[in-house]
């Protein structure tokens, strides 16, 4: 599976992109809003920072609009991947997109009828919404295995990035469920390494280490 961090601050991609731990970026206007810098500036920046794709979305809410600013995206770097929104106009605009040779991330998606019709469009990402759904006591992770088994059945190329993610368990269980993809903050992936036994375990070994007198 790979991992994608959802967010536009800089330091935060460029710190987990010297990990080796991140495959990509998605952003939103939400938080390039919290940047406070001129929007393709901080895409073009991100792009830089990492050869995978970086999700930017539009704004346009109407087919012309879309594609004017999607073509306008595409062109700040290479690895741009255009956001669409889950609406009619939207898969119209992916469908141009797409054959225009630029990748498509469709977001938004919150049912697996959604996750179809994106992938009937040629999406190449298909982005999910787990936290906002268990926010109004759905299973967020139950339209996961949906969307994959819809794709199984069908094969269909559109990956499956799963947004919205909250919890370290959240990506487990996406992992489990077969998601190509899970995009989550800096804060939740940085969380992974994280185990008492671990903490519990390197402390035994450095006072073992400096009681033997043992050094490297």
């Amino acid at each position: 599976m790979k991992f994608f961090v959802d967010t536009a601050d800089t330091k935060d991609i460029a710190d987990l992109a010297a990990s080796g731990l991140i495959d990509g970026v998605t952003t939103n206007p939400s938080l390039i809003a919290k940047s406070g810098r001129p929007f393709a500036e901080v895409i073009a920046e991100i792009c830089a920072l990492t050869p995978g794709p970086v999700s930017a979305e539009v704004v346009a809410t109407d087919y012309d609009g879309m594609i004017k600013e999607g073509r306008k995206l595409a062109k700040i770097a290479s690895n741009v991947t255009v956001k669409l929104p889950l609406t009619l106009d939207g898969l119209k605009a992916c469908k141009t997109l797409t054959g225009d040779g630029t990748q498509v991330n469709v977001t938004l998606c919150f049912s697996a009828n959604q996750a179809l019709l994106a992938a009937k469009a040629g999406a190449t990402f298909i982005s999910p919404f787990i936290g906002r759904l268990d926010d109004i006591h759905l299973d967020g992770m139950e339209l996961i295995h949906e969307i994959r088994q819809i794709y199984d059945n069908y094969l269909f190329d559109t990956e499956i990035l799963a947004a919205s993610i909250r919890t370290a368990n959240h990506v487990k269980q996406c992992a489990l469920a077969g998601a190509d993809v899970m995009t989550a903050p800096p804060a939740v992936i940085k969380s992974l390494v994280n185990h008492p036994l671990t903490d519990k375990g390197l402390e035994i070994f450095l006072a073992d280490a400096k009681k033997a007198g043992i050094k490297v």
